[in-house]
């Protein structure tokens, strides 16, 4: 194979995994909007509706570690293979149910699904990727979450105002194209030279070596705490904006579309940063980033005018998505990419339980104060700024 040919074959592989991961987030964004029509048709309670949004990140939370197990033992693609085929089955479904109960039951397989993406992605890059690129590519991976939110608040929101079966059909169509490319352009389980050699040498270490890495739990950690931010803005934001300010879901749609923009750009600066300004310096980049997004959250908060509110909104959404992105690539520079799988799955479980504690809590604090936001974001402001304490005590070996 020649030299062009291993470059084009890199550029389809890289571009593969960002088709599957955008539509990924489109889904994970998109029921945040889904979920006020929905409401309104089967008249659910705020408490109600986080069960639904968390249904989904409860299976994720548990597919996260026997995914990136299977990752490294049987390899990306097969993984990937039956995460995205699994979401496309559920997605197409669930625009079909009509009550809380299969609500609920379709979005936890959909789960299921989704918890296989991440750690078969990072195995991917893993396998193919050359170890001085990976940081940089698992930040592009990140970056979709943007291009996702994109989607979802623009093209989702408008399919939604109009029916939102609509929208979870288009879904579906979507998690299947992404199927096909995977199987298409995604390599079998060969490794690059870089990869084989370094598993040929490495040492024997047991599961259990990973799960007890104090990297690894502090991480896991932090994880739990960013995404309790994260998942609890993606999930509540558009309610707010309705009840706060008197928006058209239309309207919401176009500002969070814009809020998705502001996310990409945070996921981008992270690879650069991590790569070019703050290597060795990540704990630093990552603590001043969760203390800025606790104060644009207050801020936030506090606004009552709507062009300020978008401002902090705009501004709390750059911050936390590079911290997210800095904390979801280091794992490439702590650990061997042999181990890869199973470390992100580990991680990202983390990342995942915080996405299913933040809806329904969120939702529960919410109906607790008789529909006002001020316990949830104030909260969420705490979270990241614990995580931000966690995140100092992780060390480069």
């Amino acid at each position: 194979m020649t030299k062009e040919q291993r470059e084009n074959g890199t550029i389809g592989l890289i571009v593969t995994l960002m088709i599957g991961y955008t539509i990924a987030y489109m889904d994970k964004a998109m029921i945040s909007t889904a979920i006020i029509p929905i409401s309104a048709e089967y008249q659910l309670s705020s408490t109600e509706a986080g069960f639904i949004m968390s249904a989904f990140f409860l299976s994720y939370s548990l597919t996260q570690i026997p995914s990136g197990w299977l990752a490294d033992k049987f390899g990306a693609k097969a993984v990937l293979l039956t995460a995205l085929s699994l979401t496309t089955v559920f997605a197409l479904l669930f625009g079909l149910v009509s009550n809380l109960l299969m609500f609920m039951l379709f979005r936890f397989f959909a789960g299921v699904g989704h918890g296989g993406y991440p750690p078969g992605c990072s195995r991917a890059i893993g396998e193919y990727i050359p170890k001085k690129q990976r940081t940089f590519i698992q930040s592009l991976m990140i970056a979709t979450a943007g291009l996702g939110g994109i989607l979802a608040f623009t093209l989702g929101a408008n399919l939604i105002a109009l029916n939102w079966r609509y929208a979870y059909l288009l879904l579906g169509t979507f998690f299947f194209m992404a199927t096909v490319c995977v199987a298409l352009f995604l390599p079998g389980k060969a490794k690059n030279a870089t990869t084989q050699k370094t598993e040929n040498n490495k040492p024997n270490i047991k599961y259990r070596t990973i799960l007890l890495n104090k990297n690894v739990i502090r991480l896991f950690l932090a994880m739990i705490l960013i995404n309790f931010l994260l998942y609890g803005i993606v999930s509540w934001l558009p309610s707010y904006l309705k009840t706060t300010f008197s928006l058209s879901i239309g309207t919401i749609g176009l500002l969070l579309a814009c809020n998705a923009v502001f996310q990409t750009l945070g996921s981008f600066l992270a690879g650069i940063l991590m790569s070019r300004y703050f290597a060795n310096k990540e704990r630093r980049l990552i603590v001043c980033l969760c203390l800025a997004t606790a104060l644009f959250l207050i801020g936030f908060m506090y606004s009552s005018v709507l062009a300020l509110s978008m401002i902090l909104l705009l501004l709390l959404s750059l911050c936390s998505t590079t911290a997210f992105t800095a904390m979801f690539s280091w794992p490439h520079k702590l650990f061997d990419s042999s181990i890869i799988g199973s470390s992100i799955g580990l991680i990202n479980t983390g990342s995942a339980i915080g996405g299913f504690i933040a809806p329904m809590t969120l939702g529960f604090l919410i109906q607790l104060a008789s529909g006002s936001y001020v316990l949830s974001f104030c909260s969420m402001a705490l979270a990241v700024v614990i995580c931000g304490g966690i995140v100092l005590f992780i060390k480069k070996k």
